[in-house]
């Protein structure tokens, strides 16, 4: 086995040797006794410190043409496709997730970088026609200033492309605090993103846990340093971040967590309902804030439909996520806990339970038929895969997000009873419908309230050029991806400019066209 990398904060763009307030080890959940990182994690102070560097490189930044701005986006593209198959080796080491979904997380940066290369021409103003004569309007997009973006580790790379690479487009300078138990894989894009040609002011890196990092922020904000702040992670945390910016009068850009509803209308297609639900709430061991939540089956198939999922998740691979299974280890000991412990309690007695030989933690004693791989499955952190029917609206189980392999399944008779089921939680970030009825799928779209809504798709799959993100519990109304994310990084300016040689003074001196009101055929 080859040493553990050493992992440190990124000072403009170098490792500062400096004593760590301590030393996270980053291990590969699937072997646990394989070290993937030592993290030496920050103090609250270094996060200020950066934000006080990325302050210092941003107007430089924000002077550079955006063309070029888009150059350097173009450039780290192709610096990560050429390394695309190291970065989600790196991936899958640290966090357990499958290869192939490592490398369509890696896909996801390129195809962002892909999609904003050419936003450094296109970041339109427009000229507006004046009421008064010699007078011309413009609106200009200018850069918020500094950003600092907190990202989980459960999409480690892809996630914060979707907030790096606009936010660094539009002329920010950006302040990136990972998760630390993904912070190896982290450590390797910032490197990349570097390599594409970014000055190294304007990309800060802190590696702290939640509490100090939150500690940092609040110092960072009192003392100006901070424009913007975009958070990935729970909604108990986001409501606390959305509160202390708000004290400031800033906005953030809050992606959180999600209770994804799939419907199952009578004329759905339920084979492919099935191999939705099995992806969306199977894969990435249901660590995904758009994992499936609970499948709401209307009655007319709903033992049809449970019969098939249920033989599809134990015929499921599990295990070695190095090979072609559905899902691998859970991502870190703090998730496994939280399931076994919170998540699975919420089964109550008028529920059952299917999906596998067993529920929780897959060891000796509560093996996983056709567990895949030559793992140790005590060596690593994996779960049995567990489906509840028997599902009801007001179950603590249809309103809480699980983040792991647990499916629900709610039966309906009429359709006020299946929008209650998928909306009753308060969440609002994706949901999905199969039906092949066009005024089912367009009465959903109006009903459900999800800012993602898919038919006849999983709950689970975004593009480079789709607004992303959330309602309610999942969020404030911010999106990423596409151009909507621009809204995010840039403000609004607006300029007039009067070369009449006089004072003319709008709304109280413009011309008047003369009408006959009383003119009539």
């Amino acid at each position: 086995m080859t040493a553990p990398r050493t992992v440190t904060s990124l000072l403009d763009g170098a490792r500062i040797p400096r004593a760590a307030s301590s030393v996270r080890v980053s291990r590969n959940p699937a072997r646990l006794d394989e070290v993937v990182a030592e993290v030496q994690l920050d103090d609250a102070g270094s996060l200020v410190e950066a934000c006080r560097h990325a302050r210092a490189a941003q107007s430089a930044w924000a002077a550079t043409p955006a063309p070029v701005r888009g150059r350097a986006v173009q450039q780290i593209g192709r610096i990560v496709e050429a390394n695309k198959h190291a970065l989600a080796r790196l991936v899958t080491a640290e966090i357990g997730k499958p290869y192939a979904e490592a490398l369509g997380e890696v896909q996801e940066i390129v195809d962002t970088c892909d999609f904003f290369l050419g936003e450094g021409r296109r970041l339109y103003g427009q000229t507006v026609p004046s009421e008064m004569a010699d007078k011309q309007l413009f609106t200009f997009r200018a850069p918020v200033g500094v950003a600092t973006i907190i990202t989980a580790g459960n999409f480690p790379v892809a996630v914060p492309a979707w907030y790096l690479v606009p936010a660094l487009l539009c002329g920010n300078a950006v302040v990136w605090k990972p998760a630390e138990y993904a912070a190896a894989s982290a450590d390797a894009l910032a490197r990349l993103l570097r390599a594409g040609g970014l000055p190294a002011g304007v990309l800060q890196v802190v590696h702290a846990d939640g509490a100090t990092t939150f500690d940092g922020l609040a110092q960072a904000l009192d003392a100006g340093l901070v424009d913007k702040v975009g958070f990935t992670g729970s909604t108990a945390v986001g409501a606390q971040i959305g509160a202390l910016c708000g004290r400031h009068l800033q906005s953030p850009c809050l992606e959180l967590g999600g209770k994804n509803p799939l419907v199952v209308m009578p004329d759905a297609d339920l084979d492919l309902a099935v191999e939705g639900a099995l992806f969306s709430g199977f894969g990435t061991a249901g660590q995904r804030c758009t994992s499936l939540g609970t499948a709401i089956v209307h009655a007319d198939v709903h033992d049809a439909f449970v019969s098939r999922l249920v033989t599809a998740v134990e015929q499921a691979t599990v295990g070695d996520p190095s090979l072609d299974v559905l899902y691998g280890p859970m991502i870190d000991e703090r998730f496994l806990r939280r399931f076994e412990d919170d998540h699975l309690g919420l089964v109550r007695d008028h529920h059952a339970i299917h999906g596998s030989t067993a529920v929780g933690r897959i060891t000796k004693a509560s093996p996983r038929a056709g567990f895949v791989g030559d793992l140790d499955p005590e060596g690593g952190l994996f779960v049995h895969p567990t489906v509840v029917t028997g599902v009801r609206a007001d179950d603590e189980l249809a309103n809480t997000e699980t983040f792991g392999p647990l499916v629900g399944v709610a039966r309906f008779e009429d359709w006020e009873e299946a929008i209650a089921l998928a909306t009753g939680h308060g969440y609002g970030l994706s949901a999905s419908i199969y039906t092949t009825s066009a005024r089912s799928a367009f009465r959903f779209r109006e009903r459900c309230g999800a800012g993602m809504v898919s038919v006849n798709n999983s709950t689970s799959g975004a593009e480079a050029h789709l607004p992303f993100g959330g309602n309610g519990r999942s969020g404030n109304g911010s999106r990423q991806s596409g151009v909507w994310v621009l809204d995010q990084f840039t403000r609004w300016q607006a300029l007039n400019w009067d070369f009449s040689g006089r004072l003319q003074k709008a709304q109280m001196e413009t011309q008047e066209v003369q009408a006959d009101l009383d003119f009539r055929l």
